[in-house]
């Protein structure tokens, strides 16, 4: 990637399993904007599921980080904001600037704003322990953490180019890859953070079947992307998820690392 910062590339790849290669795919200014994306919203997840740090402590940094994003973004503030605990934040959080800066001009405001209602979204959640207690509070978490970025990158694709797509089967998307990330983390979640993402009265079977109903409005949203970039880029993750709830249904925990590099010959060559 000439013209995008090699540091911004090296921790895409550290930080991202799932997107640095479907990344690869799309054409330059996209795929920069996209990249910056990941980066941006890797940093603020980063304070969200931070172990040590105290859900109080997470929901006023994140509501402030959220204001920052409201406005050119200062980075002494940024800094103020994360105070003591900056000494405890991984790189990829430290150096939000940087991939801000990494950012295409034209596209800078739409990550901004995505960025500000995503951090608002984490600061709600982190508040009340991610106490998820009905379908319309998974639903609202599933939006801030993954719909939301289905949403802005389809915002990106209208931006570059002529795919329109449907905003609702976009927040599938999202919320699809976001449930078989749930249903994979269940139990280190709770072991380790205390925190289940699972509505009262839900077993796993019902959060299987919440999976299931995203995923199926993603394959739909997949049928309204004609450009070949932007298909090999939304087609990989899609793939990887979809044969994640089969391993688990199958008991397994995850898929290999060989049927991972299977699915990335695959979804190109087809």
């Amino acid at each position: 990637m000439s013209g995008f910062p090699k540091e911004a590339m090296r921790m895409l790849k550290e930080t991202s399993r799932t997107f640095y290669i479907p990344i690869t795919f799309l054409q330059k200014e996209l795929k920069y904007s996209v990249a910056s994306a990941y980066l941006v919203f890797r940093a603020i997840d980063e304070i969200e599921d931070h172990e040590e740090l105290d859900n109080d402590v997470k929901s006023t940094m994140l509501m402030q980080i959220s204001d920052l994003f409201k406005k050119p973004f200062d980075n002494e503030e940024y800094i103020r904001i994360l105070g003591l605990k900056k000494d405890q934040m991984p790189e990829v959080t430290l150096r939000l600037q940087e991939w801000l800066q990494a950012c295409p001009k034209d596209t800078l405001s739409i990550i901004m704003d995505a960025a500000s209602e995503m951090a608002l979204g984490m600061a709600k959640w982190a508040k009340v322990n991610w106490n998820i207690q009905t379908r319309e509070d998974l639903d609202e978490y599933t939006y801030y953490v993954a719909g939301l970025v289905g949403v802005l990158l389809s915002d990106l694709w209208e931006h570059y180019g002529d795919e329109k797509t449907d905003r609702e089967l976009a927040i599938g998307y999202g919320r699809g890859l976001q449930a078989v990330n749930i249903l994979r983390n269940q139990k280190e979640d709770f072991d380790e953070r205390g925190v289940s993402f699972v509505p009262d009265g839900w077993s796993r079977a019902e959060l299987f079947e919440y999976a299931e109903e995203n995923l199926a409005k993603a394959d739909e949203y997949m049928k309204s992307l004609s450009k070949k970039s932007i298909l090999l880029f939304c087609r990989l993750p899609l793939a990887l998820a979809h044969k994640t709830l089969k391993a688990m249904k199958e008991g397994r925990e995850k898929i290999t690392r060989a049927e991972v590099e299977q699915t990335v010959d695959e979804v190109q060559t087809n």
